[in-house]
C-alpha cells in the first residue's frame, strides 16, 4: 500500500446517515489506532481493550447520546470500519463480516472480538514514519474543527502534526515511490485527489470581527493591543469541515475561551439567540461562575442585521451535533 492509497481510503470512509448529525466514530477509532500503533508497533486490539478509551473519545468529541448508549459507542466503528483498512475476527480467529456480529458491546465481548489494521496498512505505517502523521492530519481536517485538535490528539495518544495536506507535494504523498509489500514495486503510483477539502473564504475572519464590533458576542470582551484585537476569533456555528459556510449567518465573534467552550459543547445558542450552558458543565471557581452567568444572555446580531433564515439551520446543527445536553455523554 502507498501513502496515497491510505489517504484515499481515509477520505472515503462511509458515515452513518443520521439526519445531518455528524458521525465521527470511525475517524476517532482510527486516530486511537494510529496512536496505539505508533507506541506499540501493532494494529491488533481486542474490543475489550478499545471499548472504554474509544467510547470516551466519541462521547467527548462526538454528538451527545444518552448514558445507556455512551459506554459502548466504540462498538459501531469496531464492526463497520472499512475492510480495506481493518479486519475483525472472533477469539478463535474466524473472520467476522459486518453481518456476522451485532455492533453492540455485549455481542463483541461475547465472541471475544479482535480487530486489526490490515497488514499492508501496518507495513506502511512501520516503513514510512511520515505516513501516520499525514493520516492524522487528514482525519482532523475532514472531521473536526481546529479548536479541538490538540485535545483530541492528546486523548487519542497521537501526536498533533504540524503540517498542511494542501502543502504536501507529490513525493510527500507517496505518489512517486513504490508500494510497500512484495511484488508491487513496479506498479504505477495511484493519484491522490483530496476531494472533500473546502477552501476558506478570504477575509471571512476580518468580516466577522468587524460585524460584531471586534467584541465577543457572548461576554463583550473587546481587548486590543496597539489597535489590533487580541483574543477574539471568528467562530463557525456549523463547523467548516462539516459543510459550514464562511458567511455571517454561520458565525459569531468570540473570545478565545468562549470559542473553545462553544466548540466543545459547553455553550450553545438557542434559535431565539440566547446563550445556554450545558447542564453537564461543572466549575468551582469565580472565573467559572462567570461562564454560568452567561446563561440566557442575548446574543447580538451582526451590526443589528436581521437574522438570516439559514442561521436557524446552523444553530440546530450545533444543538444536535455539538451541544452537550442533560443526560448525555
Amino acid at each position: 500500500m502507498r501513502r496515497a492509497e491510505l489517504l484515499d481510503a481515509l477520505q472515503r470512509l462511509r458515515r452513518a446517515n443520521t439526519g445531518g448529525v455528524r458521525a465521527p466514530h470511525k475517524p476517532l477509532l482510527l486516530l486511537w489506532l494510529l496512536g496505539r500503533h505508533a507506541r506499540l508497533g501493532s494494529g491488533a486490539v481486542a474490543y475489550t481493550e478499545a471499548e472504554e478509551p474509544v467510547s470516551r473519545l466519541i462521547n467527548d468529541f462526538g454528538p451527545p447520546v444518552g448514558r445507556a448508549t455512551a459506554a459502548q459507542r466504540a462498538a459501531m466503528p469496531f464492526v463497520h470500519l472499512e475492510r480495506s483498512l481493518w479486519s475483525l475476527s472472533d477469539a478463535a480467529g474466524r473472520e467476522l463480516g459486518t453481518a456476522d456480529v451485532r455492533d453492540s458491546g455485549a455481542a463483541l465481548r461475547g465472541v471475544g472480538a479482535i480487530g486489526r489494521l490490515r497488514p499492508e496498512v501496518e507495513r506502511l505505517l512501520t516503513e514510512d514514519p511520515s505516513a501516520g502523521p499525514v493520516a492524522v492530519r487528514l482525519l482532523l481536517d475532514l472531521h473536526f474543527t481546529p479548536t479541538l485538535e490538540a485535545a483530541i490528539c492528546e486523548q487519542a495518544g497521537v501526536g498533533l502534526p504540524d503540517l498542511d495536506i494542501a502543502d504536501l507535494d507529490v513525493a510527500d504523498l507517496g505518489l512517486d515511490g513504490p508500494a510497500t509489500g512484495p511484488g508491487t514495486a513496479a506498479a504505477p503510483g495511484p493519484v491522490f485527489r483530496l476531494v472533500q477539502r473546502r477552501v476558506r473564504a478570504a477575509g471571512f475572519a476580518a468580516d466577522v470581527l468587524r460585524a460584531f464590533d471586534h467584541a465577543c458576542a457572548f461576554c463583550g470582551y473587546d481587548g486590543r493591543l496597539g489597535g489590533r484585537p487580541v483574543g477574539i476569533e471568528a467562530a463557525h456555528i456549523r463547523w467548516h469541515s462539516q459543510g459550514g459556510p464562511d458567511e455571517l449567518a454561520n458565525a459569531f465573534a468570540l473570545c478565545s475561551l468562549h470559542h473553545a467552550l462553544f466548540d466543545f459543547g459547553v455553550l450553545g445558542v438557542t434559535e431565539d439567540r440566547t446563550v445556554r450552558i450545558s447542564p453537564r458543565f461543572r466549575t468551582d471557581s469565580p472565573a467559572g461562575a462567570a461562564v454560568l452567568a452567561l446563561h440566557d444572555r442575548a446574543v447580538p446580531l451582526p451590526h443589528g442585521r436581521p437574522v438570516a433564515p439559514q442561521a436557524h439551520g446552523h444553530l440546530r446543527w450545533h444543538d444536535r451535533s455539538v451541544f452537550k445536553h442533560a443526560g448525555s455523554k
